[in-house]
Protein backbone atom coordinates (compact mmCIF):
# COMPACT_ATOMS: atom_id res chain seq x y z
CA UNK A 1 0.00 0.00 0.00
CA UNK A 2 0.83 3.41 -0.61
CA UNK A 3 -0.66 6.38 2.09
CA UNK A 4 -0.93 9.00 -0.51
CA UNK A 5 -2.05 11.93 2.48
CA UNK A 6 0.42 11.88 5.30
CA UNK A 7 1.46 15.17 7.70
CA UNK A 8 5.07 15.81 9.07
CA UNK A 9 5.92 18.94 11.18
CA UNK A 10 7.45 20.67 13.95
CA UNK A 11 4.80 21.51 16.16
CA UNK A 12 4.59 25.13 16.47
CA UNK A 13 1.94 26.40 19.18
CA UNK A 14 1.47 30.25 16.92
CA UNK A 15 1.69 28.51 13.80
CA UNK A 16 -0.42 25.54 14.22
CA UNK A 17 -3.33 27.13 15.72
CA UNK A 18 -5.65 24.69 13.82
CA UNK A 19 -4.77 22.06 15.88
CA UNK A 20 -7.01 22.82 19.36
CA UNK A 21 -6.90 21.93 22.94
CA UNK A 22 -9.10 18.63 21.77
CA UNK A 23 -6.42 17.89 19.52
CA UNK A 24 -3.58 17.39 22.45
CA UNK A 25 -2.32 14.24 20.83
CA UNK A 26 -0.85 15.76 17.61
CA UNK A 27 0.55 18.64 19.70
CA UNK A 28 3.67 17.35 19.37
CA UNK A 29 6.45 16.40 16.19
CA UNK A 30 5.68 14.33 13.53
CA UNK A 31 8.34 12.85 11.32
CA UNK A 32 8.52 9.56 9.06
CA UNK A 33 8.32 6.36 11.32
CA UNK A 34 8.71 3.64 8.51
CA UNK A 35 8.36 0.86 11.16
CA UNK A 36 4.98 2.22 12.31
CA UNK A 37 3.63 1.92 8.24
CA UNK A 38 5.90 -0.93 7.33
CA UNK A 39 3.79 -3.35 9.74
CA UNK A 40 0.81 -2.25 8.68
CA UNK A 41 1.31 -3.30 4.85
CA UNK A 42 1.91 1.06 3.83
CA UNK A 43 5.82 1.01 2.45
CA UNK A 44 5.79 4.76 0.99
CA UNK A 45 3.78 7.71 1.47
CA UNK A 46 3.26 11.38 -0.11
CA UNK A 47 3.46 14.03 2.14
CA UNK A 48 1.26 17.18 2.17
CA UNK A 49 1.83 20.52 3.52
CA UNK A 50 -0.14 21.33 6.59
CA UNK A 51 0.92 24.76 6.47
CA UNK A 52 0.61 27.82 3.66
CA UNK A 53 4.32 28.78 3.01
CA UNK A 54 7.19 27.96 0.74
CA UNK A 55 9.25 27.00 3.87
CA UNK A 56 7.02 24.45 4.81
CA UNK A 57 7.08 22.89 0.98
CA UNK A 58 11.21 23.02 1.44
CA UNK A 59 10.89 21.29 4.72
CA UNK A 60 8.90 18.31 3.59
CA UNK A 61 11.53 17.89 0.69
CA UNK A 62 14.34 18.02 3.04
CA UNK A 63 12.60 15.05 4.69
CA UNK A 64 12.11 13.19 1.57
CA UNK A 65 15.73 13.52 1.00
CA UNK A 66 16.30 11.93 3.99
CA UNK A 67 14.01 9.44 3.95
CA UNK A 68 12.94 7.08 0.85
CA UNK A 69 9.79 6.37 2.66
CA UNK A 70 8.66 9.40 1.05
CA UNK A 71 8.11 9.01 -2.52
CA UNK A 72 6.38 12.81 -3.16
CA UNK A 73 5.64 15.94 -1.92
CA UNK A 74 2.34 18.23 -2.22
CA UNK A 75 3.71 21.44 -1.26
CA UNK A 76 2.41 24.58 -1.10
CA UNK A 77 3.31 27.98 -3.58
CA UNK A 78 1.09 31.34 -3.43
CA UNK A 79 -1.08 30.45 -6.52
CA UNK A 80 -2.19 33.72 -6.98
CA UNK A 81 1.10 35.77 -7.25
CA UNK A 82 1.82 37.54 -11.02
CA UNK A 83 5.02 35.22 -11.29
CA UNK A 84 3.95 32.15 -10.40
CA UNK A 85 5.74 30.50 -13.59
CA UNK A 86 9.00 31.86 -12.27
CA UNK A 87 8.27 30.23 -8.90
CA UNK A 88 7.14 27.14 -10.25
CA UNK A 89 10.89 27.15 -12.55
CA UNK A 90 12.50 27.20 -9.40
CA UNK A 91 10.55 24.09 -7.53
CA UNK A 92 10.83 21.92 -10.94
CA UNK A 93 14.84 21.15 -9.57
CA UNK A 94 12.97 19.42 -7.03
CA UNK A 95 11.93 16.01 -8.47
CA UNK A 96 10.18 14.67 -5.31
CA UNK A 97 8.12 17.63 -5.62
CA UNK A 98 4.44 16.23 -7.23
CA UNK A 99 1.95 18.81 -6.68
CA UNK A 100 0.32 21.93 -4.85
CA UNK A 101 -2.40 22.54 -2.06
CA UNK A 102 -4.00 25.53 -0.73
CA UNK A 103 -6.26 25.53 2.08
CA UNK A 104 -9.46 26.31 0.51
CA UNK A 105 -11.64 25.09 3.44
CA UNK A 106 -10.23 27.76 5.17
CA UNK A 107 -10.44 30.89 3.37
CA UNK A 108 -13.70 32.95 4.00
CA UNK A 109 -14.17 34.22 0.73
CA UNK A 110 -17.20 32.42 -0.82
CA UNK A 111 -16.02 33.12 -4.29
CA UNK A 112 -12.81 32.03 -3.30
CA UNK A 113 -12.21 29.57 -6.26
CA UNK A 114 -13.68 31.88 -9.02
CA UNK A 115 -10.61 34.23 -8.41
CA UNK A 116 -9.18 34.26 -11.60
CA UNK A 117 -5.50 34.93 -10.45
CA UNK A 118 -6.32 31.68 -8.63
CA UNK A 119 -7.80 29.99 -11.69
CA UNK A 120 -4.77 30.97 -13.91
CA UNK A 121 -2.40 29.88 -10.97
CA UNK A 122 -3.62 26.23 -10.70
CA UNK A 123 -3.75 26.22 -14.76
CA UNK A 124 0.08 27.14 -14.75
CA UNK A 125 0.92 24.24 -12.62
CA UNK A 126 0.16 21.64 -15.46
CA UNK A 127 3.01 22.86 -17.73
CA UNK A 128 5.77 21.59 -14.94
CA UNK A 129 3.46 17.82 -14.99
CA UNK A 130 2.54 19.13 -11.13
CA UNK A 131 -1.19 17.89 -9.77
CA UNK A 132 -3.35 20.11 -7.44
CA UNK A 133 -5.08 18.65 -4.20
CA UNK A 134 -8.54 20.19 -4.01
CA UNK A 135 -8.90 21.28 -0.26
CA UNK A 136 -12.83 21.57 0.08
CA UNK A 137 -15.23 21.81 2.57
CA UNK A 138 -19.26 20.24 1.77
CA UNK A 139 -20.62 23.77 1.64
CA UNK A 140 -17.54 24.62 -1.02
CA UNK A 141 -18.86 21.71 -3.11
CA UNK A 142 -21.17 23.31 -6.03
CA UNK A 143 -17.98 25.86 -6.21
CA UNK A 144 -15.59 23.11 -6.72
CA UNK A 145 -17.64 20.95 -9.28
CA UNK A 146 -17.76 24.84 -10.98
CA UNK A 147 -13.99 25.08 -10.40
CA UNK A 148 -12.54 21.93 -11.78
CA UNK A 149 -14.88 21.91 -14.79
CA UNK A 150 -12.95 24.97 -15.65
CA UNK A 151 -9.43 22.59 -15.71
CA UNK A 152 -8.88 19.98 -17.74
CA UNK A 153 -5.51 18.66 -15.48
CA UNK A 154 -4.92 16.47 -12.45
CA UNK A 155 -6.60 16.99 -9.34
CA UNK A 156 -7.56 14.94 -6.64
CA UNK A 157 -10.03 15.97 -4.04
CA UNK A 158 -9.10 15.31 -0.29
CA UNK A 159 -10.70 13.43 1.95
CA UNK A 160 -14.14 13.61 0.42
CA UNK A 161 -14.71 16.67 1.00
CA UNK A 162 -15.09 16.13 4.54
CA UNK A 163 -18.40 14.65 4.42
CA UNK A 164 -20.75 15.64 8.01
CA UNK A 165 -20.52 12.66 9.03
CA UNK A 166 -20.85 14.03 12.85
CA UNK A 167 -24.29 15.27 12.33
CA UNK A 168 -25.73 11.89 10.60
CA UNK A 169 -27.01 14.35 7.91
CA UNK A 170 -24.74 13.04 4.47
CA UNK A 171 -27.77 13.62 2.09
CA UNK A 172 -27.10 17.16 0.68
CA UNK A 173 -23.40 16.23 0.26
CA UNK A 174 -24.03 12.66 -1.68
CA UNK A 175 -26.41 15.24 -3.80
CA UNK A 176 -23.48 17.13 -3.99
CA UNK A 177 -20.19 15.18 -4.77
CA UNK A 178 -22.39 13.25 -7.30
CA UNK A 179 -21.45 15.71 -9.96
CA UNK A 180 -18.12 14.79 -10.00
CA UNK A 181 -18.82 11.64 -11.47
CA UNK A 182 -18.48 13.13 -15.14
CA UNK A 183 -15.41 14.81 -14.16
CA UNK A 184 -12.88 12.02 -14.96
CA UNK A 185 -9.85 14.01 -14.20
CA UNK A 186 -10.79 14.68 -10.57
CA UNK A 187 -10.21 12.05 -8.57
CA UNK A 188 -10.10 11.70 -4.68
CA UNK A 189 -8.40 10.73 -1.85
CA UNK A 190 -10.22 8.39 0.92
CA UNK A 191 -8.65 9.36 3.72
CA UNK A 192 -9.47 11.87 7.03
CA UNK A 193 -13.06 10.56 7.68
CA UNK A 194 -13.18 9.33 11.33
CA UNK A 195 -11.70 12.26 11.96
CA UNK A 196 -15.64 14.00 10.21
CA UNK A 197 -17.45 11.66 12.37
CA UNK A 198 -17.71 12.04 16.51
CA UNK A 199 -13.99 11.02 17.41
CA UNK A 200 -15.75 9.04 20.05
CA UNK A 201 -18.59 7.21 19.11
CA UNK A 202 -18.25 6.55 15.21
CA UNK A 203 -19.06 3.28 13.48
CA UNK A 204 -17.93 1.12 10.64
CA UNK A 205 -21.12 1.53 9.14
CA UNK A 206 -21.20 5.46 9.42
CA UNK A 207 -17.83 5.17 7.62
CA UNK A 208 -19.11 2.50 5.31
CA UNK A 209 -21.70 4.50 3.76
CA UNK A 210 -19.32 7.62 2.51
CA UNK A 211 -16.95 5.26 1.13
CA UNK A 212 -19.66 3.47 -0.60
CA UNK A 213 -20.94 6.69 -2.29
CA UNK A 214 -17.36 7.48 -3.30
CA UNK A 215 -16.99 4.02 -5.20
CA UNK A 216 -20.31 4.94 -6.90
CA UNK A 217 -19.09 8.73 -7.94
CA UNK A 218 -15.29 8.16 -8.45
CA UNK A 219 -14.90 4.09 -9.08
CA UNK A 220 -11.88 1.95 -8.07
CA UNK A 221 -9.79 3.69 -10.82
CA UNK A 222 -9.95 7.48 -9.30
CA UNK A 223 -9.61 6.90 -5.78
CA UNK A 224 -6.38 6.97 -3.20
CA UNK A 225 -5.81 5.37 -0.19
CA UNK A 226 -4.40 7.82 2.55
CA UNK A 227 -4.59 8.14 6.32
CA UNK A 228 -4.05 11.33 6.89
CA UNK A 229 -1.50 10.76 9.61
CA UNK A 230 -0.90 12.10 12.26
CA UNK A 231 -4.50 13.78 12.57
CA UNK A 232 -6.21 10.69 12.21
CA UNK A 233 -5.53 10.02 15.78
CA UNK A 234 -7.97 12.48 17.39
CA UNK A 235 -10.63 10.18 16.12
CA UNK A 236 -8.75 6.35 16.53
CA UNK A 237 -5.80 4.48 16.51
CA UNK A 238 -3.71 3.55 12.73
CA UNK A 239 -5.24 0.10 12.88
CA UNK A 240 -8.52 1.16 13.38
CA UNK A 241 -9.03 3.57 10.18
CA UNK A 242 -7.42 0.86 7.74
CA UNK A 243 -9.29 -1.64 9.19
CA UNK A 244 -12.73 0.48 8.65
CA UNK A 245 -11.40 1.13 5.26
CA UNK A 246 -10.20 -2.60 4.42
CA UNK A 247 -13.52 -3.67 5.00
CA UNK A 248 -15.30 -0.87 3.22
CA UNK A 249 -13.66 -2.21 -0.16
CA UNK A 250 -13.35 -5.69 0.80
CA UNK A 251 -16.29 -6.42 -1.88
CA UNK A 252 -14.19 -5.63 -4.79
CA UNK A 253 -12.01 -7.66 -6.79
CA UNK A 254 -8.53 -7.84 -5.87
CA UNK A 255 -7.43 -5.59 -8.95
CA UNK A 256 -9.67 -2.61 -8.10
CA UNK A 257 -8.41 -3.00 -3.93
CA UNK A 258 -5.10 -3.01 -5.70
CA UNK A 259 -5.75 0.07 -7.92
CA UNK A 260 -6.89 2.06 -4.58
CA UNK A 261 -4.37 0.99 -2.40
CA UNK A 262 -1.44 1.56 -4.77
CA UNK A 263 -1.33 2.19 -8.38
CA UNK A 264 -3.60 5.06 -8.66
CA UNK A 265 -1.48 6.93 -6.21
CA UNK A 266 1.29 6.06 -8.62
CA UNK A 267 -0.20 6.90 -11.37
CA UNK A 268 -1.58 9.98 -10.47
CA UNK A 269 1.66 11.57 -8.54
CA UNK A 270 4.07 9.80 -11.30
CA UNK A 271 5.85 7.92 -8.48
CA UNK A 272 8.88 6.15 -9.09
Amino acid sequence: MIDSHQHFWNYDAERDTWITADMAVIKQDFYPNVDLFSSKGIHACVAVQASSSEEETLFLLALAEQSNFIQGVVGWVDLQQGDIEDRLAYFSQFETLKGFRHIVQGEEDPEFLKRSDFIRGVKALDAFDYTYDLLILPHQLKEGIEFCQQLDQKIVMDHLAKPPIKSGDVKQWKKDIGAFKELEHVSAKISGLITEADWKTWTTEQINEVIQEALEVFGPDRLLFGTDYPVVKVAGELDQWIDVYKSSISALSPNEQAKINEQNCKNFYALD
